[in-house]
């Protein structure tokens, strides 16, 4: 059985390698054959769009298996003793019979929502789309493990099993319909029950599965449980929900997210941030603060790439807390409160995996929104930035300026400070599109840091696959099943509800801004940015409509205040992070982070009542 389970577990994780590297280097033989023979490649945009749903649920299943799905408590269970096991026991009774919910109504959407001659290049896009339902089993089936080679109650799997085929009623029959000329009599008194069920069930099952999230229920669990629960209470169509995560995973901005995001861990994983240390360290290490404005730098760039995910944090908080400490000039809580509060500091800045999301719900321009966040991206930093100056002007200097380590440390850095250059040039110019630019950033990334620097061997880029995968995969299931939630709001006219509620309580642009910031400040601590981008974001669009707020403006306010909401006690995702990396408690990262957060909420409500900031490049 061990045997199997290492086969089957090496054989997801090459195919989900294999299918990321096509979604990689097809977009850039794209371009290659537009240069050469002044023609694309045919059907090339179908086969990435199709191949980011593999990758979303290959890398999905494989989170699963790391206990890597984004959680409201970063896997920290709340609850202790005999509660603690209760509480654990329902939250993964919930998460598996929601998955198979879920693979359920995946599989009667692709048997109903395809036609069998419809195709994905050379192959049935049923064929394709099975990784759907495929991934939901699978990802429900390793909610039952503890660890490897322990499994759960058995009372857990069976309750977890028949919640699944209960919650399968309605896809069930509706497959019957599709399959038998003459479905069993019993299935429509069956599917009757089941929503005259729902009706009074829907709102104490998803007041639950909320509680469950204090003992570690995923994210994804609770968003595509809370769309599956009000559907049913509403007798709606439950193959709407992996419908829509269809329709969002095969969007034509999508695929950029997780290749920029692996941008970002294959240069966290090599030396680039050692370089680009040295290299500000040679430039700033003179000046008074100077190490505080390279931590600061240095965070930003590596959050560019890989978003809101933490992992600026994780990868390069041991060096930048090792640099600090050896200037001198600052306190170890005045670091640890300075490297948590960067950890997210670059996500107003391009390529921001959160700025092209918001784009896409929106509908508005990537790029418009690329350069609406240049002048609020450099306000945060800048402000991060002063307190490292403030903060070091009575500590006598014990780094000096070292001009002949300026032109080694720039030569050795100058491929990773060329990156950001090829990005802006490559998709700003027109040269490429979004997604061709992230796959150029993923190639060009592999070719410095293994070919040209010799720092990523054929091991490490196993390596790197496997800590990138399941972060992946957590952010992409957030995003597809959080889609079908929206969805569900948006037809229960719950934007227009809420605008016409503001319309008649609110008269004040500046009320309604700062009950914006208070409302996307809760958000942000409660909810990660990918579900918050797509299921608050349609709540609020209509509302800023109604007070003249430019939609460029609108959604950096949006994600200004959820960056914030990262460093906002008591769940905010950097605190727990942080936490860990620097093995400090958590009450004590409250503590260092506190003046940051003060700091940054000024500016933040700065970027909020100046529209200038967000809008100057776009000549309003």
């Amino acid at each position: 059985m061990n045997l199997i389970k290492k086969f089957l577990n090496k054989f997801e994780f090459r195919v989900a390698t294999i299918v990321f590297l096509i979604l990689a280097f097809v977009p850039v033989l794209e371009i290659l054959s537009r240069l050469i023979f002044n023609n694309g490649i045919r059907g090339a945009d179908t086969y990435v769009s199709h191949a980011v749903i593999w990758v979303a649920f290959l890398a999905g299943m494989m989170a699963s298996k790391e206990k890597a799905h984004l959680s409201l408590t970063s896997g920290r269970d709340v609850f202790s003793g005999r509660l603690a096991v209760v509480s654990t026991a329902v939250s993964r009774i919930l998460s598996g019979g929601i998955s198979f919910g879920l693979a359920f109504s995946a599989l009667s959407f692709i048997l109903i929502g395809f036609d069998p001659s419809q195709m994905v290049g050379i192959f049935p896009i049923r064929f394709v789309a099975l990784i759907m339902p495929l991934g939901f089993l699978v990802i429900g089936l390793r909610f039952f493990y503890i660890s490897d080679k322990k499994l759960v109650s058995l009372p857990v799997i069976i309750l977890s099993v028949l919640l699944g085929l209960f919650l399968g009623i309605p896809s069930l029959t509706n497959m019957m319909y599709t399959l038998l000329s003459e479905p069993p009599l019993f299935i429509d008194s069956l599917s009757t029950l089941y929503y005259d069920f729902f009706y009074y069930a829907a709102f104490p099952l998803i007041i639950l599965l909320l509680i469950s999230t204090v003992s570690g229920t995923p994210i994804f669990i609770l968003l595509g449980g809370m769309a599956f629960f009000l559907f049913s209470r509403d007798w709606g169509s439950l193959e709407i929900i992996p419908n829509e995560a269809y329709n969002l995973l095969t969007g034509s901005s999508v695929p950029a997210i997780p290749l920029f995001t692996l941008t970002g861990f294959i240069l966290s994983e090599s030396k680039a941030g050692e370089r680009l240390v040295r290299l500000f360290k040679s430039l700033l290490g003179g000046l008074p603060g100077g190490m505080a404005i390279m931590a600061v730098v240095v965070s930003a760039f590596f959050t560019t790439f890989t978003g809101a995910s933490g992992v600026t944090i994780l990868a390069m908080g041991g060096i930048l807390s090792y640099m600090l400490h050896e200037s001198g000039d600052y306190k170890d809580g005045f670091i640890k409160g300075l490297l948590t509060s960067s950890g997210s500091i670059g996500l107003l800045f391009p390529p921001s995996l959160p700025i092209i999301m918001y784009a896409v719900m929106a509908q508005i321009s990537v790029k418009d929104m690329f350069l609406g966040g240049l002048i609020p991206g450099l306000i945060l930093v800048l402000s991060l930035a002063i307190m490292g100056v403030v903060a070091s002007f009575h500590k006598k200097r014990t780094t000096g300026f070292n001009g002949a380590e300026i032109l080694p440390a720039l030569k050795d850095a100058a491929g990773e400070l060329f990156l950001p250059i090829l990005i802006l040039s490559g998709y700003f110019g027109g040269f490429f599109t979004l997604v061709e630019t992230g796959a150029v950033s993923v190639v060009y990334s592999l070719l410095l840091e293994g070919l040209i620097h010799g720092d990523l061997k054929k091991d490490d880029l196993s390596r790197i696959m496997q800590k990138s995968l399941p972060i992946i995969g957590g952010i992409l299931m957030i995003l597809a099943v959080s889609k079908g939630l929206s969805y569900y709001l948006i037809d229960a006219e719950l934007p227009q509800a809420l605008t016409s509620f503001v319309r008649s309580s609110i008269s004040s642009k500046i009320v309604f801004l700062i009950l914006l910031n208070v409302i996307l400040l809760l958000t942000g601590c409660l909810m990660d940015i990918y579900s918050a981008i797509l299921v608050v974001g349609p709540l609020v669009i209509p509302m800023g409509e109604l007070f003249g707020i430019h939609p460029v403006q609108l959604g950096i306010i949006f994600l200004a205040n959820l960056q914030l909401g990262y460093l906002t006690p008591p769940v905010g995702m950097n605190l727990f992070l942080a936490s860990y990396r620097f093995e400090t408690p958590l009450v004590e990262i409250y503590k260092k982070v506190f003046p940051f957060l003060m700091v940054l909420l000024v500016m933040v409500l700065l970027i909020t009542y100046v529209p200038w900031f967000s809008l100057a490049f776009l000549g309003i």
